[in-house]
Formats: structure tokens, C-alpha cells, sequence
């Protein structure tokens, strides 16, 4: 494993030399909306890994303008030793791992400015001690890596992959690694059950992985370089992780900060920028995977509570699935599940979804991980179906992947089947599978009132990334935001405009990007 961590040398050192953009992220990722409407939302009692390239120089400095943590928050560890003193004997001050740090949850840029405990190691130690061994257990529920083993051949980046994905699923860490910043996305952020991620707006990998053709990056955050977007993607895992155990989630605390809950939570709440496209075979942007953080979504989501599915049948190997009789429908437009779904040697399983929804936009994300030292996956699908005609509205059926996402933008009011399925046979991982659902059908509609001589727009805060735009001419429009500020009144967004003689006419635009 030493040859590879020299690759992550090179590249973590390079990436420390250039300085990130700092604190409009927070804006742009939804943390200080976030911040605005929900209390104590910040990371605290998660304790979080950052393990760091280039050792002897591998330590985060607490005073450091940008951190500026206590000393008693840090634990130093290499092969060196550990100590819990700064400095010490055990390592140097890193500038890169100081950067990393001002996104994950210093003070005052970070996204998560009260995790419990930050566990600092050299990289190589931390692989070799705990990842390639799996035997010893972190106590990290989320780890930031912002390294990259360089360029492996297909069958190094699967033994890599490999390792990360035992340890991930024994230990239910959630790794949250960067994926490179050129060329072909690269290993631990191509490991299946990690959240691999890009840069938007910078310099940064793109997918599909070399071994199977697997969709990652899973995600992306506003930074230059991949080792600046990573931290935010980690900082916003342990902000989720915070609010689940504290119960925003729901009584089934468990559940809602389980490491595929949150992965889940975290891709569906993603803003899709321009350009963002997937297909039913490759559910994710090879650039953008998801799209890019929004962490004020993902809370939206798992506040929407845990929501069980509303029936469950067996149908034939290869049959039609078409939708069932309506038992009940789900009683909100966006939450999540966490489920165990049971196929056979003959039949394949399905959980039915029934949704009521307004005309909007639905975006749904599966996650399930690849087993404890297992080579391949349980096969799980996703299909929409309209309820009033049984026709397909969208579906998502990649064959290597361990995610799957369904993103419609313009959806028609009406009635909807949302099905997770899992392929049976003889040719499977396991017949049983464990999967985490995140939904959000969400209404689009702009509102307009009358107060005194001004028109008064209306629109939800969630989802946020919605802008509103003005145009006098329908014909041949030119859309624009110039001088159309809105205020944020609880969980509305409320502008005020000048009424004139003259026609205007107005829209509501995702994404803003």
C-alpha cells in the first residue's frame, strides 16, 4: 500500500499550494440558510477523522487564523506516536491540512464549528492501521480525505475500493474522499461506498471509474481544488449525523444517521448546475454526480421523517411490475426510509411508494453498500410510474452501481407509484439487502399578491437554489435578476416590486449557479 500513498504525497502537497475561496461557500451550500431557520446545526457531538498526505507534515495547527479550535480538540497520530499535544513530536504543521480544516469546521468558515473531536492522522498510518487491517475500530463516524492515490491500474483501484468498502460497511463509517483534480476520477473517492467528490467551478476529475464503468463523483462542492470541496461534503455529513441523533429525523435516531441514510440525504438534496445529465443506466452527472451541496435540502429531507413503504409484493423473475392498487399514500413531499428488502431464488421484491403530488419536480436517490468482502452487488432499481395510466415515468437501472437517482424537472400533478426493486435469482450477493431512500416531490409555484401600489412575490425557501427572474416581453424574453432582492420571512422568500403600466412577467429558475 506504500507505493500508493506516494501518489497522494504529490497531489495533497500541490493542492496545499493554492488558497481556497472561503466564506461565501456557506451561502452558496445552503449551511447559512440553514443556520437561519434551524438551531445548533453545527456538528456537535460528532467526532470526525482527517487523515493527511505528506508526513512528517501532516498536523493541523489549532491557532491557525482559520481553525482557531482548541488544542484539546485534537488527537496527532502516526507511526511516530500519538499525542494530544500541539506542537509535538509526532508530526509538523501542514498548510494543506490546515485548509482542510477551515472548510470542515474551523471557525469561522467551516461547516461543521463543533464537532466533538477530530482525530488528525499521517495518511499512511491511518490506511495500514486502520482501513487495510480492519480490525481496529475508529470511533469516527465520518472521515475527511483529502488525498488521492494518484492514477492506479483498474485492478490496484479495486483492491483500494475494496479495503475501503469492508471497512465502511463493518464499521458503518462514512468515508468522504476526494476523487482527484484531473483526468479520471481516482481511488479512496472511487470506492463504492464512500462519497466520492468533485470541485464545482474548479479544477476536478470526472467519471465514470476505469474498472466498471461505475458513476462517480457521487457529488460536488464550490471550491478550486478537490481537497477544498471534500471537507464541506464531510462538515455537512456530520451536521446531518448531529441533527439525526438529536431527533429532527424522528424518534428512529438509529436509523436516520446511518451512514447510507445520510449518503442518500446528502446526493438528493444536491442542486443539479447547468449542463447536469444523467440517463437510466448511468444515474449520475460524470462531472457533477448528484449535483452540487445543498445542505439546506438534505435537512429539509430528513426532517421530513422517516416514511415507511405502503406495500411490498413478489413478482417473477423478469415479469412486469406495473402499479399496484393504492393502499395509502405517503403523507409528505419529501423525507426518507431506511428498509431491509427481501428477494428470492424465483422472484424479485418490490416496496411500493404512493405519492400525491402537485406539479413541481421530484428528484429520489437510492444507497445500499457493497457487502462486507464481497466482489460485487445486490442489484436494487428504481421506477416512477404514473398511477392514472401505468405508464413509466422514469426509472434508474445501472447494473455497477450502488446508487441509483431519478431526477424529473417538470412533473404533472397527479398520482405515483415510486418503486424500489430488488432483483432476485441465484446470482446474487444476498437475498436480503438493506437500502436508504431519500424523496422530494417538491411544488414550484411562485405566488403573487397585491400590497397597497406593489405586487408581492411568494416562494418557498425549500428547495433552496431557486431564483426569481423578470422579464417585460414574453415574446422574445430576456430574463433577468437585476434589482430583485427577496427577504427571507421564516421559510418564505418574499419580494416586493414596484407595480408599473407596463407589462412584467415573472419566473422562478433552479439552479443558481
Amino acid at each position: 500500500m506504500n507505493r500508493f500513498i506516494c501518489h497522494a504525497v504529490v497531489l495533497a502537497v500541490l493542492a496545499g499550494l493554492f488558497p481556497p475561496a472561503r466564506a461565501q461557500n456557506l451561502d452558496q451550500i445552503g449551511i447559512t440558510l440553514l443556520r437561519a431557520l434551524t438551531t445548533n446545526v453545527d456538528g456537535s457531538g460528532i467526532r470526525v477523522a482527517q487523515p493527511e498526505a505528506s508526513a512528517p507534515a501532516f498536523e493541523v495547527n489549532p491557532t491557525n487564523n482559520f481553525v482557531q479550535q482548541p488544542i484539546s480538540l485534537f488527537t496527532y497520530s502516526s507511526a511516530a506516536g500519538t499525542d494530544t499535544n500541539y506542537p509535538n513530536s509526532v508530526g509538523t504543521e501542514s498548510s494543506h491540512a490546515n485548509s482542510v480544516a477551515e472548510f470542515f469546521y474551523g471557525i469561522p468558515n467551516g461547516v461543521a464549528t463543533n464537532v466533538a473531536h477530530v482525530d488528525n492522522f499521517d495518511a499512511n498510518y491511518f490506511i495500514n492501521y486502520y482501513v487495510v487491517s480492519n480490525l481496529a475500530v475508529l470511533g469516527d463516524p465520518v472521515v475527511n480525505q483529502s488525498f488521492t492515490f494518484g492514477a492506479l491500474s483498474a485492478s490496484d483501484q479495486q483492491t483500494v475500493d475494496s479495503i475501503y468498502d469492508d471497512y465502511a460497511d463493518f464499521y458503518g463509517t462514512l468515508f468522504v474522499s476526494a476523487v482527484n483534480n484531473g483526468g479520471r476520477v481516482c481511488a479512496p473517492g472511487t470506492a463504492y461506498n464512500s462519497i466520492g467528490v468533485a470541485a464545482y467551478g474548479g479544477s476536478s476529475s470526472v467519471g465514470p471509474t476505469i474498472d466498471n464503468g461505475r458513476c462517480k463523483p457521487d457529488l460536488t462542492a464550490p471550491a478550486g481544488y478537490t481537497s477544498f470541496s471534500t471537507p464541506q461534503v464531510a462538515g455537512a455529513a456530520a451536521v446531518l449525523m448531529q441533527a439525526a441523533l438529536r431527533g429532527d429525523g424522528g424518534s428512529d435516531t438509529n436509523s436516520a444517521s446511518d451512514m447510507r441514510v445520510i449518503k442518500a440525504l446528502l446526493l438528493n438534496g444536491a442542486v443539479k448546475p447547468a449542463g447536469w445529465t444523467n440517463s437510466n443506466s448511468s444515474p449520475l452527472d460524470a462531472r457533477y454526480g448528484a449535483g452540487v451541496l445543498n445542505v439546506f435540502n438534505s435537512y429539509e429531507q430528513l426532517a421530513g421523517g422517516e416514511q415507511v413503504f405502503c406495500t411490498a409484493d413478489l413478482i417473477s423473475l423478469g415479469a412486469a411490475h406495473p402499479p399496484v392498487a393504492i393502499t395509502n399514500f405517503i403523507a409528505v413531499s419529501s423525507g426518507w426510509d431506511a428498509e431491509i428488502i427481501s428477494s428470492t431464488t424465483t422472484n424479485n421484491a418490490v416496496n411500493h411508494y404512493f405519492f400525491n403530488a402537485t406539479n413541481g419536480f421530484v428528484t429520489v436517490t437510492l444507497v445500499w453498500n457493497r457487502q462486507l468482502g464481497e466482489t460485487n452487488i445486490n442489484d436494487l432499481d428504481l421506477f416512477l410510474f404514473n398511477l392514472a395510466n401505468s405508464n413509466l415515468v422514469a426509472c434508474s437501472t445501472s447494473r455497477v452501481d450502488n446508487v441509483e437517482h431519478i431526477f424529473v424537472p417538470a412533473l404533472a400533478a397527479g398520482t405515483y407509484d415510486l418503486q424500489v426493486l430488488k432483483n432476485g435469482g441465484t446470482n446474487v450477493v444476498s437475498d436480503d439487502e438493506a437500502y436508504a431512500l431519500a424523496f422530494a416531490f417538491v411544488p414550484t409555484h411562485l405566488k403573487l399578491a397585491r400590497a397597497g401600489t406593489n405586487a408581492v412575490l411568494s416562494w418557498p425557501v425549500y428547495p433552496a437554489g431557486f431564483c426569481v427572474e423578470a422579464t417585460t416581453n414574453l415574446v422574445a424574453p430576456t430574463w433577468s435578476t437585476n434589482n430583485l432582492s427577496a427577504t427571507l420571512t421564516g421559510s418564505t422568500n418574499i419580494l416586493s416590486v414596484m407595480t408599473t403600466n407596463a407589462a412584467q412577467f415573472f419566473r422562478l429558475r433552479q439552479p443558481n449557479f
